[in-house]
């Protein structure tokens, strides 16, 4: 795990701390990053949404790749 130092205003991180229940203010930053980290690759799912046709079923796919048995 990597040691950062940053500087945030203590209201803030008090009020991100109290918003998440989080028990420490680094339990809350990492909460806030790793929720940042899963809605950026939502929205980057949402974006390709009609972009890509699929034309095989998930049971025409299943079969077809041997490692799945």
């Amino acid at each position: 795990m990597a040691r950062t130092t940053i500087t945030l205003p203590s209201e803030l991180l008090e009020n991100l701390k109290d918003i998440q229940g989080a028990r420490s203010k680094t339990e809350a930053v990492l909460i806030a990053i790793k929720d940042e980290i899963r809605a950026k690759k939502l929205d980057n799912i949402k974006k390709m949404s009609g972009k890509q046709e699929f034309v095989r079923t998930a049971e025409e796919v299943r079969h077809e790749d041997h490692r799945l048995g």
